[in-house]
């Protein structure tokens, strides 16, 4: 992946304008921030475990810059800090009362703590990331899970990024398998945007396609020199990590960077799997067993001709939506539970209008496969390439059965309104028989 496909991902962001990716890249994050937020005052947000690894010489990066700094802000690093919104509203608090402007120092969670705070005081943020866990760094929004559901907060990502490679490499490597697991999400992802533009429900954009896809390859192609913490072999995780929250920002929505997969994972979170962890299950490894779920989808998918299925008698055997609405309720509970009726409702169609949605899918289906198995990795490739990164390569890995990954397939196709693999398959009548098909041919 070229620096040239970066410069161009922040030439089409609405937030980031400068990020650094190299290593060494600490030393420099003192001017680059002076030259995109000013001289301060600034302080610092961090926990104790990321102020070790790079408090002090992002201190006296930004100090040699002229830039004048408010006292850190740095949480403990034990008991583990989520991302609460009364953690950010502490930050808040800490930045009103310096008048400074924040700098996150870490990954995910300081991140999204940092970036819905500085957004709530009117303020832009940089970000100094010390791990490839996630892809959330250059993202607009911030996940938070309020009232029984997983919800992304409305907020700015942050003006300038910085990714020391040589502290990306030396972070535990638990971190740098998640963040291989939620890169390997753009496999099925990538996929499902495809399914949504065949439909002509949310057509791709080529130059934010290509922000992501272009480097997929090269970025997971070495999971094993990863794992062992070559800091050579990060450039394109942590780059490719990168551009999916820029093209995020470019295209105005999550689609670019997210499927079905992560529908997977936000259930889990929501369900609290692996909370009681040390540290806690993260994100990323429960995108990766969502990927594989959907990897596996795919080929008991693409293993059928569609190109002859009779979509008026599939449309005439579609339920009702009254009929569907009681199966979401039977599936959830409360707020969640309105929450999945009023997604899938968004995405609902039955009669002329599905027919419609689906006949280009089908008249075109032979061209739709090529591109589909040109995207995908089969399932057994996929595992193989998390297991030598380190990463969750079967649902056993994160504490899940073949059985609770079976359960939660109807519950990810009713969770959000995104258009994916599950719906098509919902819509043709073969939704049960492909996730049969998974588990009894394909994911044994």
């Amino acid at each position: 992946m070229s620096s040239e496909t970066l410069r161009s991902a922040l030439a089409r962001a609405t937030d980031t304008v400068a990020a650094a990716v190299a290593r060494g890249a600490l030393s420099e994050s003192g001017r680059l921030i002076a030259a995109h937020l000013g001289a301060g005052p600034h302080l610092i947000v961090a926990d104790e475990n990321t102020w070790t690894v790079a408090g002090e010489r992002l201190t006296e990066s930004l100090r040699e810059a002229g830039c004048e700094l408010a006292e850190p802000l740095i949480f403990p690093g034990q008991p583990v800090l989520y991302a609460s919104i009364e953690n950010s509203v502490v930050i808040q608090e800490a930045i009103r009362a310096a008048q400074a402007t924040p700098i996150a120092l870490g990954s995910g969670t300081i991140n999204d703590l940092v970036k819905l705070a500085a957004f709530e005081e009117g303020r832009d943020y940089a970000c100094v990331g010390t791990a490839a866990s996630m892809d959330g760094y250059t993202g607009a929004g911030a996940p938070m899970t309020e009232n029984g559901v997983k919800a992304t907060r409305n907020c700015k990502a942050p003006v300038a990024v910085i990714m020391d490679l040589d502290v990306v490499a030396a972070a535990p490597p638990i971190m740098t398998a998640s963040g291989y697991g939620d890169l390997v999400a753009k496999i099925p992802g990538g996929a499902d945007w495809i399914l949504a533009d065949y439909t002509d429900i949310e057509p791709i954009d080529p130059d934010v396609w290509t922000m992501v896809q272009s480097g997929v390859t090269t970025a997971l192609s070495r999971p094993a020199d990863l794992a062992a913490g070559n800091a050579d072999a990060f450039d394109g995780l942590v780059e490719g990590l990168c551009l999916s929250g820029l093209a995020m920002q470019a295209y105005g929505g999550t689609r670019p960077a997210s499927g079905a997969e992560h529908y997977f994972s936000h259930l889990w979170e929501i369900e609290g799997l692996g909370a009681e962890r040390t540290p806690p299950l993260s994100h990323g490894f429960k995108v990766a067993v969502g990927s594989l779920a959907m990897c596996a989808f795919y080929e008991a998918l693409l293993a059928r001709d569609i190109a002859d299925v009779n979509l008026a008698a599939a449309a005439a055997a579609r339920k009702p939506w009254d009929g569907i609405e009681a199966d979401i309720r039977s599936l959830f509970d409360g707020a969640l539970a309105d929450h999945a009726v009023r997604e899938t409702k968004a995405k609902y169609a039955a009669g002329d209008d599905l027919v419609a949605r689906l006949q280009p899918l089908v008249a075109q289906w032979p061209a739709a496969v090529e591109k589909l198995r040109a995207q995908l990795v089969t399932t057994a490739e996929l595992s193989e390439m998390l297991r030598l990164a380190g990463a969750p390569s079967r649902p056993d890995d994160i504490g899940l059965t073949a059985d609770d990954v079976r359960a939660m397939f109807p519950k990810a196709m009713y969770y959000r309104s995104r258009y994916t693999a599950l719906d098509v398959a919902w819509e043709l009548g073969i939704f049960d028989e492909l996730v049969a098909d998974v588990f009894d041919n394909i994911w044994k």
